[in-house]
């Protein structure tokens, strides 16, 4: 079986980074894109290096829907000169900004960030991308666990995240012909630096989403990583439309 290779956008820092790092720890290639911290990206491609795996970083940003053309471009490069292959096999859909405001005062130019972000992006980013993934391929989404339960201030970010479970069941009903499996993630709060480190650094909100969790704790990055590397292996080829939420079992 050859190396299979996967790209997961937003791979430089938090959650991305750990699902590079659980991946490659199983002997998969990796394409990982960052918006701006290229140095962090760099890092995360030595660390994997450093696994005997092949890696690279490209810039991305996933809101700029005009810029996926040229990104696949750099895309089907990179596949030729470090893999000598003109596919790859795992779309981890992963890059995501926070957005904490009451619905009340969510401003137009809040609403259009997140849905590009977080919706219009892997919406099209995939549509560019597919002629790139090997038949027989995986795409996992990533979701939250707020578009089943509800925060105050999270309408938005969670709305758009709703969007993208709903968008899941039809990618995996119109690829299933290519036999590519479609499923979303969907993570609890964690420890992570993502919305300003807000789960991570206050104390009294670790504790009370803590209390509110049936495995008593907030999640940590390892949690959701191997989470990730698990649907992504060939025991869950035949797994395919699914929602599966990890959060330790918040707010039941």
């Amino acid at each position: 079986m050859s190396e299979r290779i996967a790209l997961v956008t937003g791979g430089s820092r938090g959650l991305g980074k750990n699902a590079v790092l659980k991946l490659a720890a199983e002997g998969t290639g990796i394409i990982l894109t960052y918006n701006s911290s290229r140095q962090e990206a760099l890092d995360v491609v030595r660390h994997v290096e450093e696994k005997g795996v092949k890696a690279a970083a490209l810039q991305l940003n996933v809101g700029d829907v005009a810029g996926f053309e040229a990104f696949a471009l750099q895309v089907q490069e990179i596949l030729k000169t470090v893999w000598h292959r003109d596919r790859f096999d795992y779309l981890l859909n992963n890059a995501g900004t926070g957005l904490y405001a009451p619905y009340t005062e969510t401003t137009e130019a809040q609403f259009d960030d997140a849905l590009n972000v977080h919706f219009k992006g892997p919406f099209f980013l995939t549509q560019r991308l597919l002629p790139l993934i090997n038949d027989g391929g995986r795409i996992l989404n990533v979701s939250s666990g707020l578009a089943r339960f509800t925060q105050p201030g999270s309408g938005t970010y969670a709305a758009m995240k709703g969007a993208m479970e709903v968008l899941t069941r039809y990618q995996a009903k119109e690829l299933g012909a290519r036999g590519i499996s479609v499923n979303v993630i969907a993570p609890g709060a964690i420890e992570t630096d993502f919305g300003g480190g807000r789960v991570r650094d206050n104390a009294e909100l670790n504790q009370m989403l803590a209390s509110q969790t049936a495995l008593g704790r907030v999640g940590l990055p390892d949690d959701i990583g191997d989470a990730i590397a698990a649907l992504l292996s060939d025991r869950l080829g035949w797994m395919t439309a699914q929602r599966i939420e990890v959060s330790g079992g918040m707010f039941l």
